[in-house]
């Protein structure tokens, strides 16, 4: 089987984009792949984070996880920092990086402009996710579109090293669906759907209220006119609740398009709400069932056993290779 290695960043709560763009994809794949699932918390502190939010954004996020259907007997599911050999490759991996590369990052543009100052972490991180990637070896990452750059340095950076010091690495390759790999906001669809965004109704929370989701997506941005069509150039905002409302009912964009034919976007919009609700709610159910057992400690703590006995492996076969002593 190919291996898929793939995380999210606890630094806020998580959204139907992420369910959509990520959890979702991460769930079908650990049938057919070996799977690693990180929660990549040493990501998160590269800008400020509140020491007990982060704890519990960690937690939530790795709750969610399991809860939208993960299972830790088929998927290695753990912390980031639970395992030290990503922040080992992670400087190993630095030394290799070259400026330019870095500065050229459009995340790190976006993530520190019009501040005053930027931590240095925020700065040499990608190098840390290539780390993240190449300690296992993975074939397959799935990735947003925002994320493509990242790992186009993780393969340069793979390709660097062999070169340099012998075939170690797998070349990964990236994994982004057709549908639904890039939601956007509710209320401007030119922006990704985002868990950072100040306005709370820019996004659906995989844990809001069913009344909340029904209330944001009835004020979510629609374009002029009533058709309920797919048309991303000309109607953006209607495409996009298009695309929430196949990924969460299964149906195809024709079939929906057809479905509200002349009915304009008040049925359609009361129709996508209950598509969200039906998504969500049993996984908020589960979610709680999890955060109230404890059972998510001894998951994370298997977890990163399992990653760890891979991650040395390779950071034994680096060591040895760029010259270090052994122990």
């Amino acid at each position: 089987m190919k291996r898929v290695l793939s995380g999210i960043q606890p630094s806020g709560q998580l959204t139907l984009g992420n369910y959509i763009g990520a959890l979702k994809n991460f769930v079908e794949m650990q049938h057919s792949h070996e799977c690693y699932y990180m929660v990549v918390d040493l990501h998160a502190i590269t800008v400020p984070q509140e020491p007990a939010a982060l704890r519990e954004q960690t937690e939530a996020v790795s709750a969610l996880y399991i809860a939208s259907g993960l299972d830790p007997a088929k998927a290695t599911i753990f912390l980031q920092s639970h395992v030290h050999q990503h922040a080992e490759l992670g400087w190993m991996l630095t030394t290799l990086t070259y400026m330019g590369e870095l500065e050229r990052m459009t995340q790190f543009k976006d993530k520190s402009a019009g501040k005053e100052s930027v931590g240095a972490g925020l700065f040499t991180y990608p190098s840390l996710m290539a780390a993240d990637i190449l300690l296992y070896n993975a074939d397959l990452v799935p990735v947003g579109d925002d994320q493509k750059q990242h790992l186009e340095l993780t393969r340069d950076l793979a390709h660097r090293f062999n070169q340099r010091f012998g075939d170690t690495f797998t070349i990964p390759e990236p994994y982004i669906p057709k549908v639904g790999a890039r939601i956007m906001s509710l209320d401007d669809a030119s922006k990704k759907m985002s868990k950072s965004n100040p306005n709370q109704g820019s996004f659906i929370a995989m844990l809001d209220d069913p009344a909340v989701i029904r209330k944001k997506i009835s004020r979510a941005v629609t374009d002029s006119g009533r058709e309920v069509k797919y048309d991303p150039q000309n109607k953006p905002e209607v495409s996009n609740l298009i695309s929430i409302y196949a990924n969460c009912s299964g149906k195809s964009v024709a079939e929906i398009e057809a479905l509200y034919d002349g009915q304009g976007y008040g049925p359609f919009k009361k129709d996508l709400a209950e598509q969200v609700v039906a998504v969500l709610e049993p996984i908020q159910q589960r979610y709680h069932e999890i955060r109230k057992s404890g059972e998510l400690y001894d998951i994370l703590r298997q977890g990163a056993e399992r990653a760890a006995e891979q991650a040395e492996k390779t950071v034994k076969t680096v060591k040895e290779k760029m010259g270090f002593l052994a122990r």
